[in-house]
Order: structure tokens, then sequence, then C-alpha cells
């Protein structure tokens, strides 16, 4: 009698269920998502003899700061820096792929690899994992032939140009405008003059405190690497800490 009442409810338990399954309206949906977005904001400019990398030093995921003093700069060769923000794991491992390989082109030739090599490298690279692509927003910093400042953007699989300056992470859509205004000197009538580093360097400063105030990713200290032909010089400048 005991085992003939519990199949009863057993009966009833399945066929509730199966109503609720057919009333339902909403889908079921499963997500696998093996990015994080670290936050941080880098800018690069180029200058006449020299080129300029930024990156602020936080690192957080959603409301929480996971670290104040991580760099997000990588310095390549002597005249070549790379910026990149997005999944950190990511991109210490591109960063370990690029060494590797500039390491083997450096005993194969017997010299450094250029910057616009260089530029190229990082966008085969990034290309090569188009299916599966490295979660890093890259930016990179250097010196060309000529000695002149060359800034490269890409985005995440490998497509790439060059340009005066660019911006990259969770304060983009802040710094960007004032680049174009002060830097790229779009929408001015008055004379256009090219920049000191010294006054690239101010101006980066000032853009960074504008981006802190306005993105909770941004923030504690910005990394600044000045690159010319006598090196590359770094500098670091506090930010807000909050």
């Amino acid at each position: 009698m005991l085992a003939t009442s519990e199949g009863k409810v057993g009966m009833a338990l399945d066929t509730l269920a199966m109503q609720n399954d057919a009333t339902k309206t909403t889908p079921w949906e499963r997500r696998f998502n093996p990015y994080d977005f670290n936050g941080g904001t880098t800018i690069c400019i180029a200058g006449e003899d020299y080129a300029i990398a930024a990156g602020c030093t936080r690192m957080s995921t959603g409301y929480e700061i996971i670290s104040r003093e991580q760099s997000k700069l990588f310095q390549l060769t002597e005249k070549t820096v790379l910026a990149a923000v997005g999944c950190n794991s990511d991109i210490v491992t591109l960063q370990r792929m690029l060494d590797a390989r500039l390491t083997e082109y450096s005993h194969s030739h017997g010299k450094k690899m250029s910057t616009q090599a260089s530029s190229q490298l990082l966008s085969v690279t990034l290309y090569y994992r188009r299916f599966f692509p490295y979660y890093a927003f890259c930016l990179m910093a250097g010196l060309d032939e000529q000695g002149r400042g060359a800034v490269y953007g890409y985005d995440a699989v490998g497509s790439f140009k060059r340009d005066e300056y660019g911006a990259m992470g969770s304060g983009q859509n802040f710094v960007v405008p004032i680049l174009d205004n002060l830097i790229g000197h779009k929408n001015r009538n008055d004379e256009r003059k090219p920049l000191s580093a010294e006054e690239a360097v101010a101006i980066v400063k000032d853009i960074f405190v504008v981006a802190g105030e306005r993105d909770i990713h941004t923030g504690d200290s910005v990394e600044i690497k000045v690159i010319k032909a006598t090196g590359i010089t770094t500098e670091i400048f506090s930010l807000k800490k909050d």
C-alpha cells in the first residue's frame, strides 16, 4: 500500500513538471565566458622624434580592485613598447609569445627587430588566434627607421593601422575626444604646432586625471614611458585611489 502511494505521488510530481515545462515561455540559456575584462586605460602618442606610451596601473574585475600596481606597458625592444588592456592573463600570454619571437629573431639575425617589423609580428600573432582571440586591446608605440614616432592600433584579430595617437580600455570614450582636440587638432582653427615630448607628457597626465574622475576602472597611478633615440625613460604619476 505504501509503495502504491509513493508511486502515485511520483506520477503526480512528474505530471506537474511536464505542465510547467509546457507553459513556460522563457527559453533556457547556458553561457560560458572564458574572458574577464580587467579594466584600465592606455594612451599612445607619436611625435616628431619621440613616442609616448602610458597606462594606468589599476587592475579590477567588476567593482573589485585586484591590484593597484599592475603595469599595462611592456617594453619589447629599445625602441618599441606594447600597451595593452583587457584580460590580464591573455595579455601576459601574448607578451610572452612576442618576447619569444623577438628573442628568436635577434638570435637569427644578430639585431633587434624594428618597430615596423614588431607591429607586423603583433598583427600575425593576433590573427593566428582569430578563432579564439586573445582578449587584449593593443597599442604599439615606438620609433621608425627615420627616428619619427609611430603608433599602431589593433583590433582583436590583428587588423591595424599607423596613426598619430590612440587610446584603448575602459576610459577610451572619455579620452579620445580630448586627444582628437589637443593632439589631432580636429575642429580647431588656430595654427597647429608640433608638441615637444614634455608638452605631450603633461597632456597625458591631465587626460588621465579626467579619465580617473569619470571611469571607476582607471586610477591609482599612470605609468608613462617616453621613447627617444637615446633610450626609454619611465615616470609614475599618481592618480586618485578611490
